[in-house]
Formats: structure tokens, C-alpha cells, sequence
């Protein structure tokens, strides 16, 4: 009996040398991070203001102005010190209002279609009959008197960018237009030879040696004869498009845009059923109309566009970072939803989280929500060539874009793998269905890049910046497809995956502050090879 209570006794000590071992090794910091992320996770609200109040929000926007503000208030409300970074400007703002197109005659269907940012609204409804572009001179000239008042079928496979209206675009089509003018004249002498040939018996052909010859296709470029067609008074132009309905910015003018030069008439990019369906009633010559209302306004420029960046400054090391990012700007054909909202509102939350639980990191912590990305990665890119920090003190850089599926892991060099898995401790009991893993990895170092593409990691990795990023996935099953909402009508509010976007708030939260409190930066050997 002795030796059984002796033994329960030791067994009770024990637990409560672990018991304090434990409490003794974790941070109660963390651990009220954890707790306050899977009890109270506010991500899926500021996900909800992001695209479904505020909305498409493109740098030169009144949108994304109020997201701006909005989002350093929020920093501001959490206790961060918040920078408001001025990044640069567009000549000319835009914002899109609602869009509204309909068949009169017909079947009286309701159009599905949308435009291209920085491209022209209707002024008020507009209604007009439809025709089919003319792809060469004498089609032009024979119909040039029904061009007033119509709206005009164009070819060419959409991309989601408008066509290009400027002087550089109408060089491009009067240059296929002297083309076609030469192939139309040789095509005429042609057919003047066939037809003589066919005069001829074939034994006759074959004494002299004639054969046809060929008749030649004409080039073509989308809206050939677009300045002459605005010039005749055309209503807009609409173009057959793939659905989801993928609407970008007029990237080849934007720079260039003032008032004085803005697109003429609209831009309409039409699902591509309907748009057969009209193409087919025009070639029947069958009587009906569109009505469009379409309410894109430019503003007066130039727009400056801002960088948002909370701070929860280092006790120990303030000069020294963590940075967790994502770009606030989305396209606004959608709300941006995924691109970005699932990216820009963990990051949100994470500074919640480590505010909320009283964290007071010794290295500086920035939660950055970037600017124009979509245009060309340019908020981060402002960032890192303008030095707004040492960027050799800067531990990792995590940037969220793409997808709302859930990280589970990270891969690291040799060198970071000790500080990752301590750091990453913590998240193993923290939701079962998402275990976290820590991997070494495999091979030769990667390259450093020597160009900026795919997202706002790029401009901090060609400067030497760790960028490690999280292994995400998606466990359960949601079947998300990133193709079939990027920058198209479908990334929306309802396109993210709640659990996975709070989970990814705590992880992002619980590993941000345990670099931020390592007594090292994270060591970049083997990080990139020179």
C-alpha cells in the first residue's frame, strides 16, 4: 500500500514539474493569441467591409481611398502606430458605377457583359441598333451611313483588357488597312485570271501552263476601323468574351490619360453565348436594338494612391522587422473577395491578435497592405527601392495573395529550420484539422530573382529579403479554383473559406511574434544562390 501512494505521489509531482516546465517555456502572450484566434477571429468582418462595402477598389478610386482609411483607422483603433505611405499617382482617377444592358426585340434578354477599368460609360441609356464591323475599305464605305446611332460587333479573342484607342492603336490598324488595300487589289487580279481560266478548256490550261491562283485572306485587327467609326457616330463597340467575365485596366494608356484624351465610346465585353446568338440575327438582318447604361466615371486627377502599414514597434530591437503583407487594391469588376481581401484580412487580424493579447515583441512587427499591385507590384516596389527600412534587417517577409486556402506548413533552408520549429511549436495542438509541419529544404538553393513578377514578394527578394511563404492547402475539400475568380466577376465575399481564413490569421499572428522575439534575425544562408 505504501509503495502504491509513494508511486501516486511521485506520479502528481511529476505532472506538476511538467505542468511547469510547460507554463515556464511558452510565451502567455502566444498563448492568448491562440486563444483569442479561435474564440473571437474577426477576419471574415473586415473581409465583409473590404468587398462588400467598400468593394473593387482600384488604385485612383474613391474605393480604395475609403479602404485606405478605413484600414489604418482600424490600426489606429488597435493601438499601432500606423504609416500612411504616399506610393505614387495616376494621371486620372476611375470608378465604377452599376451596369445594365438589355435586347429590344428578340427575346428581349437581359445582357451579361461588363467593361474594363479606366474605359468610358454610357451618357445616360443609350439604345441603338446593331451591326457587324467592316474589315475592309469598300465594307467601310458602304456602310458608313448606318454607323450613327449603332453599336458595333467586333472580333478577336477578349483578354479582359480594352482595345487600344489611342494614336499607337490607330497606327496599328491603318497599317492593316494599306495591307488589306494591297491584298484587295491583288485579290481582284486574281480573281479576274480565274475567271479567264475557267473560259478555257482544261486541255488548253495545261498547254499553257495556268493554273488559279489563290486567293489571299485579309489581316485582322479587332476594331479595324475604329476612329472612323467614332468619327460616324458609333455608340460603342462590343466584343465576344469567355465567362467568368474578366475585366482588367487599360494598361497600355493609363500613364498617358488626361482629360483631354479620355476613350471615346464603350468597351463592352459580352458573354460569349449572347454575343453569337446577336452576331447570327445581325447576319439575318433581323430588326432589334441594345439599350446599355453603363456608369464608369473618370476623376480628376492625379490620384496619389497610399500604402498602409501598422507598426507594433520592437522594445529591444525597433530596428529590426517581421513584415506580413498583402495587397489592398482589387479589380472592380468584383469586390475582390480573394484578390485581395483574403490575404489583406489575416494580416489585419494577426496585428488584432498580438494587440489584443497585450504582445510587446523586441523586434518590430509591420502588417503592410499595399498598393497597386494589380498595376505593376507598385506599393511594395516603392517600398523597398525608397528604403523605408534597412532591408538586411528585415528577418522574413510572408506574403498572402492567390487563395484563401489554409497554411499547414513551411518549408525553410537549414540554417532557419531550429528557429522555425521553435517558433512554430505552439501551432501543433492548435486545431487538429491543420496540422503545421516545419520541413527542411531539399536541394540547391534557389536562384535570387532578377525581375519582379507574380506578387509583392518580388521586389524584396531580388533585394535579398527572405520571403518564405506558407505551405497552404485546402484539407477539406472546398474545390476552390483560383483561375475561375482572378480578376474576373466572381471574386467575391462568398469565394473565401472562413475557417481557413481564421486559422491562417492565428498561425500568421503566433509566428510573426516568435521571430519578432528570437534573440537573432533568421540567418539567410542557403537562402538564395548568388
Amino acid at each position: 500500500m505504501k509503495r502504491t501512494i509513494s508511486s501516486i505521489l511521485l506520479s502528481v509531482a511529476a505532472m506538476m514539474a511538467s505542468a511547469t516546465f510547460t507554463s515556464a517555456q511558452n510565451d502567455p502572450v502566444v498563448d492568448k493569441i491562440i486563444e483569442i484566434g479561435t474564440t473571437d477571429n474577426r477576419t471574415m468582418e473586415y473581409l465583409d467591409v473590404l468587398s462588400n462595402r467598400i468593394g473593387g477598389r482600384l488604385i485612383g478610386s474613391n474605393a480604395y481611398d475609403n479602404a485606405v482609411e478605413w484600414c489604418a483607422d482600424m490600426f489606429e483603433k488597435w493601438g499601432l502606430e500606423v504609416w500612411v505611405q504616399e506610393a505614387g499617382e495616376v494621371p486620372v482617377g476611375f470608378n465604377r458605377g452599376p451596369w445594365f444592358g438589355r435586347m429590344l426585340g428578340g427575346d428581349g434578354m437581359s445582357l451579361h457583359f461588363a467593361t474594363p477599368s479606366y474605359t468610358v460609360g454610357t451618357k445616360g441609356v443609350q439604345r441603338g441598333h446593331v451591326l457587324k464591323e467592316p474589315l475592309t475599305q469598300a465594307e467601310f464605305d458602304r456602310i458608313k451611313g448606318q454607323l450613327n446611332g449603332a453599336w458595333v460587333l467586333i472580333g478577336g479573342q477578349n483578354n479582359g483588357y480594352p482595345i487600344d484607342w489611342t494614336e499607337t492603336g490607330d497606327s496599328i490598324r491603318n497599317a492593316v488597312i494599306a495591307q488589306n488595300v494591297e491584298i484587295e487589289k491583288k485579290n481582284r487580279e486574281a480573281m479576274a485570271h480565274n475567271r479567264s481560266l475557267r473560259e478555257m478548256s482544261e486541255k488548253e490550261r495545261k498547254k499553257k501552263g495556268l493554273v488559279e491562283k489563290e486567293i489571299l485572306p485579309y489581316k485582322y485587327e479587332p476594331a479595324l476601323f475604329y476612329r472612323q467609326m467614332v468619327e460616324a457616330g458609333i455608340l460603342g463597340i462590343i466584343q465576344s468574351t469567355e465567362i467568368p467575365i474578366r475585366a482588367l485596366y487599360d494598361r497600355k494608356n493609363l500613364d498617358k490619360m488626361t482629360f483631354d484624351n479620355l476613350p471615346a465610346v464603350p468597351d463592352i465585353k459580352l458573354h460569349e453565348d449572347q454575343y453569337a446568338t446577336i452576331e447570327k440575327m445581325v447576319e439575318r438582318r433581323e430588326y432589334f436594338q441594345l439599350e446599355f447604361d453603363i456608369r464608369n466615371h473618370f476623376r480628376m486627377g492625379p490620384v496619389k494612391y497610399h500604402n498602409v502599414i501598422g507598426v507594433i514597434r520592437g522594445t529591444r530591437y525597433p530596428d529590426e522587422y517581421v513584415l506580413a503583407g498583402g495587397h489592398l487594391d482589387a479589380y472592380d469588376v468584383a469586390t475582390g473577395g480573394v484578390d485581395c481581401s483574403s490575404g489583406v484580412t489575416p494580416v489585419m487580424e494577426a496585428a488584432r491578435l498580438i494587440a489584443e493579447a497585450g504582445g510587446k515583441p523586441e523586434r518590430s512587427i509591420l502588417f503592410c497592405l499595399w498598393a497597386g499591385e494589380e498595376f505593376g507590384l507598385l506599393g511594395s516596389k516603392f517600398f523597398v527601392e525608397n528604403n523605408t527600412v534597412d532591408l538586411e534587417k528585415i528577418s522574413n517577409y510572408f506574403n498572402r495573395d492567390y487563395t484563401p486556402f489554409v497554411p499547414m506548413g513551411i518549408t525553410v533552408p537549414d540554417a532557419m529550420y531550429d528557429d522555425f520549429a521553435k517558433v512554430c511549436a505552439p501551432l501543433e495542438g492548435v486545431n487538429p484539422d491543420f496540422p503545421f509541419t516545419v520541413e527542411k529544404r531539399q536541394g540547391e538553393p534557389r536562384p535570387r530573382p532578377k525581375t519582379a513578377g507574380g506578387s509583392d514578394h518580388a521586389y524584396f527578394a531580388m533585394n535579398g529579403v527572405p520571403t518564405i511563404s506558407f505551405n497552404i492547402r485546402d484539407p477539406k475539400g472546398y474545390n476552390f479554383d483560383y483561375n475561375e475568380i482572378w480578376h474576373t466577376e466572381r471574386d467575391t465575399y462568398n469565394k473565401s473559406i472562413p475557417e481557413y481564413q481564421e486559422h491562417t490569421a492565428t498561425v500568421t499572428a503566433v509566428i510573426l511574434y516568435g521571430l519578432a522575439n528570437l534573440d537573432h534575425l533568421l540567418s539567410r544562408e542557403g537562402l538564395y544562390a548568388e
